[in-house]
């Protein structure tokens, strides 16, 4: 029988040696092999908080609320954020678009990122960019589940893989906060995942044909 490993919303990230060193915010994965490659893991920086990518070969366990990291990641500083800015400096001789403040033939380009803000005013625009391995996708727990006739069923409220290859194999949800209608979703039925949804292959009478998760999956 497979060992699972369970990434809950919201978990306790402690160190090796039992000290909280923050919350668990995102698992990142793969959306075409349903590998789980990074944990993102939110720590307290005096009144602000920082989100850290943890691999998940230093994830040493999960149980019931909390994610116990090897001796390697006690310390998180070292590790790098999810997101980072970059100034990009816009050629002052290119046009540029009075509505986007982008220069003008940039939309469809791969090396200009969607997320881009930037102002009018200035001749450098603003990209941020994730430190996640490429094809990946930082999903939140909490996304929301989709199926194939567009119906809204939950939201993710844990991530449950097999421990021996890092693979998804069910999805945990619940709709709203009544939390003793949990359904657990087989991987095989996901399509697409994103960093707010996840879209199934099947349509909402299945997910309702499903039993009833236990509390204590």
């Amino acid at each position: 029988m497979e060992t699972k490993i369970q990434f809950q919303k919201n978990a306790t990230v402690l160190s090796s040696i039992g000290k909280p060193v923050g919350s668990l915010e995102r698992v990142v994965v793969n959306p075409e092999s349903k590998v789980v490659t990074d944990i993102v893991v939110r720590t307290r920086v005096q009144f602000d908080h920082e989100d850290k990518v943890v691999p998940i070969e230093l994830v040493d366990e999960t149980n019931a609320g909390q994610v116990v990291l090897r001796d390697v990641a006690d310390e998180l500083k070292s590790f790098p954020p999810l997101e980072e800015k970059h100034l990009i400096d816009v050629d002052v001789n290119e046009e540029v678009d009075q509505a986007t403040g982008l220069p003008r033939g940039v939309e469809g380009n791969p090396e200009y990122d969607p997320s881009i803000v930037s102002t009018r005013e200035e001749r450098f625009v603003t990209q941020f960019e994730q430190n996640i391995p490429r094809g990946t996708v930082a999903m939140r727990e909490g996304a929301a589940v989709i199926t194939a006739d567009g119906k809204n069923v939950g939201n993710v409220i844990s991530v449950l893989a097999d421990a021996s290859v890092d693979q998804i194999t069910h999805l945990l949800i619940a709709k709203g906060v009544i939390t003793n209608g949990k359904k657990l979703i087989p991987i095989k039925w996901v399509m697409k995942m994103g960093e707010d949804e996840v879209h199934l292959r099947v349509k909402k009478d299945s997910v309702e044909k499903l039993d009833t998760a236990p509390i204590a999956v």
